[in-house]
């Protein structure tokens, strides 16, 4: 198809809807089906208003950018490009942060939960004085944290340098970069000898034969940030054998593993996981508090 072949939004957006579903495209990355996701990239591309697509489906658009959303259809659909990696943005909730490349597309369960401090693990959240987030990746679960515990300082660490990068772009947007410092370090081995009320880590959990399975949108993210090892858990084991030592007495540990509940609690038999509540469902997200944690080490 040609430019000439459209001159309406409308057009152009029946056009986006079947050609993502002609060609199997995969919605994993904020969307969840082809209409909202051809409707934000088209939005998106034109300049217009996210949230107001009906005044403008019968303007008339001018041929070169009907061919600009044609080039960004063509990316969705042909080179099955996440939608985040075109428009160079993703959102967690109320939250907008610049990606690339260079990072996973942001998508934790994690953040939906820090609204609510952590209630009720958190008793008093303007008594949280410092808080470690491992895995950081782009670096927005520190942005939504520094909102929720106004007094507490972040650090945030990676073991890749072009994610942090990234994070750092994200923090100086936010104007955060006096309280959250940023750490290339491979989990706690380069942080300073401190202590934390809470650890959050949203880390690498997909599992070996999951990774064999992935759509081809997750293959084009970086794929350190994705592969968990042979039952996901490579990772995660290494964040619970070290979080004892690092949190405060009555500090937690919060912990994202996604379908990996089954592989979780077979990693950790000896200790009982709360199952902290998500939108999709109670077992995505588990959390530890410091005292299982010193106990299971006591053993």
């Amino acid at each position: 198809m040609t430019p000439n072949d459209f001159s309406t939004l409308r057009d152009l957006l029946r056009h986006a809807v079947s050609r993502f579903n002609g060609a199997g495209v995969f919605f994993g990355h904020g969307s969840s089906n082809a209409f909202d996701e051809a409707a934000y990239l088209l939005l998106h591309t034109l300049k217009l208003p996210l949230d107001q697509l009906e005044p403008f489906l019968d303007a008339r658009l001018l041929p070169d950018e009907v061919a600009a959303v044609l080039r960004v259809i063509e990316q969705r659909a042909g080179e099955r490009l996440p939608a985040a990696y075109i428009t160079r943005e993703a959102w967690l909730g109320e939250y907008k942060f610049y990606v690339d490349e260079r990072v996973i597309v942001p998508r934790s369960f994690i953040a939906e939960l820090i609204p609510s401090q952590f209630a009720p693990w958190v008793v008093v959240p303007d008594e949280v004085t410092d808080i470690l987030d491992l895995c950081t990746g782009s670096g927005c679960l520190p942005v939504m944290l520094a909102d929720a515990f106004p007094h507490a300082r972040i650090d945030a660490v990676d073991i890749s340098a072009d994610a942090l990068a990234v994070a750092q772009r994200n923090v100086s947007d936010y104007g955060l970069q006096d309280r959250i410092t940023l750490v290339e370090s491979n989990l706690y081995a380069r942080l300073p000898q401190k202590k934390y009320d809470i650890i959050v880590s949203n880390p690498p959990y997909v599992n070996a034969d999951s990774m064999t399975k992935l759509p081809q949108e997750y293959l084009r993210e970086p794929q350190l940030a994705l592969a968990g090892g042979a039952d996901g858990m490579d990772l995660v084991r290494s964040i619970v054998a070290g979080a004892a030592e690092r949190l405060n007495p009555q500090g937690i540990l919060v912990v994202e593993i996604g379908n990996e509940r089954e592989h979780a609690e077979a990693a950790f038999p000896g200790l009982e996981l709360t199952w902290l509540s998500t939108s999709a469902g109670d077992d995505m997200v588990f959390l530890l508090t410091k005292e299982q944690l010193q106990a299971k080490k006591k053993k």
